[in-house]
């Protein structure tokens, strides 16, 4: 006899524990402590969504520009937007509004133009003593937008599939499709 899955008990044991950061940063680590005490003490459902978001791999926190954080705040310059990503300079953008913006990291220039706009740049330790509960912020993620993901899903040629194939160029302008054996050649002579 077989061994097979218990639907009366409902099911497989789905693994209910949250990914653990493989990260060495010091800083990263207190915050995950810190966000932890709050999750665990707190009863708002900011600070566990912050820790989610701050035990996620680097590829999964996606960066968000200042054209992004401002289009969200529009009409909403009195919240502070919270970011648990990095959030990068958009050259395309020519004035910055006045924003509070918290984030993990800021780079140099998206820094300076908010600072310069007459905003405020925090860190997320410095959010917990503004609004520990989460009052007040508006919580933003950057778009999932990378080259891997339109590979995944259904196999490519199966019907019904939207999933870009993986391709490798054979001569100059034919591609062929990975791990396709060529037409085996014949002689003429």
């Amino acid at each position: 006899m077989g061994m097979g899955i218990d639907l009366k008990a409902g099911g497989r044991a789905k693994q209910r524990s949250m990914r653990e950061a493989k990260t060495t940063n010091v800083y990263h680590r207190l915050l995950i402590k810190l966000f932890e005490f709050l999750s665990r003490r707190g009863e708002s459902k900011f600070a566990p969504t912050v820790l989610k978001r701050l035990n996620m791999s680097r590829v999964n926190r996606y960066p968000m520009s200042l054209s992004r954080v401002a289009k969200n705040l529009k009409a909403k310059e009195d919240k502070i937007a919270v970011c648990v990503c990095a959030v990068v300079d958009d050259n395309r953008m020519l004035t910055v509004p006045k924003m509070t913006v918290c984030a993990l990291r800021f780079t140099e220039v998206a820094r300076q133009r908010i600072v310069a706009a007459g905003g405020q740049c925090l860190t997320l330790d410095q959010l917990v003593l503004k609004a520990p509960t989460g009052n007040g912020t508006l919580l933003m993620r950057g778009p999932k937008s990378r080259e891997a993901l339109s590979h995944f899903g259904r196999a490519p040629g199966t019907k019904h599939a939207r999933t870009k194939p993986y391709l490798i160029a054979r001569k100059a302008g034919t591609p062929r499709e990975a791990g396709r054996d060529d037409p085996p050649e014949y002689s003429t002579d």
